[in-house]
């Protein structure tokens, strides 16, 4: 190991570039689909080695010195990036004619910007790097620190964060409702990169013996916890079948074809239950699922009122019209509507957390006069919703509705959601095709899950459609390309062990750990 981690230090040039990509990328072997969460022991190890060379000239000022640490934390970030997103460029084949050119941006382009993340965490730890365990701690702290403003900066994109690398299974899911996802980032980092400490030898006994306790609390945990759910009394709850359509987006994109996608919604969802039990109380349909302004077209509502029985429910994805008057532009949101057997719309939830680029264009005018577009958006794109809000039932049930990608985001739940019942998750991710795509986002949404205590009723056009558990463990589900429905009983919610705010001030004393022990590392070296 140490002449493997001398090699690496002494690495320049392309060769160097070319490590630091491959450890990032070989990062993504732990994410959905694959889950092999040994591979980020691996690469964080690299990442250390690489690090340790990472020293700037010292006849530079203090903040030049870190720029090699920057780089290799952007290279690290661009292999990671691009390994785990390429997949977005699938959405601008759909139209390829129109989009085909962004390619780049979108498989290069977009990562690139969000490795500077990355970037910024080898250069925070530079600052902290001393041969032992406190640089494992510094790291951690640096990851930690950027992981939390890649949340929310730039509109967030708080995808394949660093933690879900340590969650593969829902056994070593259940620490989230601790830490929360931040939280998971500074763990995992202490856990992952801790291998290091074996080459270099200062602090080998301490980093070691902190990653076992770290990973046997982590996995001990999450066995008493599923131990403990699986062994409480599970009420009955609704039935509930979910939609899976399997509408090919070529198609949802092509106006002469909607009339035969509404119907092919209907058809499933008057389908008799296949072992003649009980029918669905609930229906669910997914993002934009009705392919017109459903309140434009009366017609439609009388056929939803004649395939849905009395007291049924239908929630049903939609693009939402607001007349703003005489000489105005309408507005156009990204919608759940709740409709029952009469035809008649209860209420609607309004899309909060857009798509930058996929529902609306920052800079709208700058990118107007360069003849772009949102990819999947309505003329002048869409709006958001000021705030979450839920979906109440005529039997008080109540619903914490998540359009699309909104479910990635744990600064999503909202008070409001300790209210409620169930999360309903609905989304299209026939866009990005038969790729990692649609199963990280399942993934994420088997996370909020776990972390909020409420069951997710989850269901998109193509798949993965499923209800889980609040352990994070599906109940039922449909795979990825599939068509049909099925029905299953939504499991009840759990109290959540602690809440929001308590889960938050567990992250940032997480982060103080971190930076205490890489401050004390400097002044003593252990």
């Amino acid at each position: 190991m140490e002449r493997l981690a001398g090699r690496i230090m002494l690495m320049s040039g392309w060769k160097r570039a070319l490590t630091a990509v491959f450890a990032g990328a070989f990062a993504v072997l732990a994410l959905p689909p694959f889950g092999y969460f040994a591979a980020m022991f691996v690469s964080f190890t690299l990442l250390v080695f690489l690090l340790d060379g990472a020293s700037g000239n010292p006849d530079r000022n203090r903040l030049m010195r870190l720029g090699p640490a920057f780089l290799i934390g952007w290279l690290f970030g661009l292999g990671y990036m691009v390994a785990g997103l390429w997949w977005i460029g699938n959405a601008l084949l759909v139209e390829a004619e129109a989009y085909a050119w962004a390619l780049p941006l979108a498989i290069i382009g977009l990562p690139a910007l969000l490795a500077l993340f990355y970037g910024l965490a080898g250069a925070i730890a530079r600052i902290f790097w001393y041969d032992g365990f406190g640089r494992i701690a510094g790291l951690a702290f640096a990851i930690g620190l950027t992981e939390w403003l890649r949340s929310f900066l730039f509109t967030g994109f708080p995808w394949n964060e660093i933690g879900q690398g340590l969650m593969p299974t829902p056994l070593m899911m259940q620490s989230i409702k601790l830490v929360s996802s931040y939280g998971m980032n500074v763990i995992a980092v202490l856990v992952f990169a801790s291998p290091a400490l074996i080459a270099t030898k200062k602090g080998m006994r301490t980093g070691l013996s902190l990653a076992v306790v770290l990973l046997a609390a982590h996995a001990g945990f999450g066995a008493w916890e599923l131990r403990r759910a699986h062994d409480a009394p599970a009420p009955t709850g609704p039935l509930v079948r979910l939609v899976q359509p399997m509408i090919d987006q070529s198609r949802k994109i092509n106006d002469s074809d909607r009339t035969a996608i509404f119907e092919d919604h209907l058809a499933l969802t008057a389908q008799k239950p296949a072992d003649g039990g009980k029918t669905p109380d609930f229906v669910i349909w997914p993002e934009t699922s009705v392919p017109f302004i459903l309140t434009q077209n009366p017609d439609a509502l009388s056929r939803i009122a004649e395939v849905l029985d009395d007291g049924q429910i239908l929630m049903a994805g939609a693009v939402r019209a607001e007349d703003m008057g005489a000489g105005a532009a309408p507005r156009y949101y990204n919608s759940i509507y709740m409709i029952d057997g009469k035809g008649q719309i209860l209420s609607a939830y309004d899309k909060v957390h857009l798509v930058p680029f996929g529902e609306y264009l920052p800079f709208e005018s700058l990118f107007d006069m360069m003849g772009m577009k949102a990819v999947a958006a309505m003329p002048g794109g869409f709006s958001a919703a000021p705030d979450h809000r839920l979906l109440e039932a005529p039997d008080g049930r109540k619903f914490y509705p998540l359009i699309c990608y909104e479910v990635i985001f744990a600064s999503a739940m909202q008070p409001v959601a300790r209210d409620a019942d169930a999360i309903v998750n609905i989304t299209n991710d026939g866009w990005f095709g038969a790729t990692p795509g649609p199963w990280q986002h399942f993934f994420q949404a088997r996370l909020r899950a776990v972390e909020s205590g409420l069951p997710v009723i989850r269901n998109s056009n193509s798949g993965v459609s499923a209800i889980i558990s609040p352990t994070g463990e599906v109940a039922s589900g449909m795979d990825f390309g599939l068509r049909g429905v099925i029905d299953v009983s939504l499991p009840p919610k759990v109290a959540p062990i602690v809440n929001e705010e308590t889960r938050t001030m567990n992250f940032w004393l997480l982060e103080l750990f971190a930076f205490l022990i890489a401050i004390y590392s400097r002044v003593r070296p252990c």
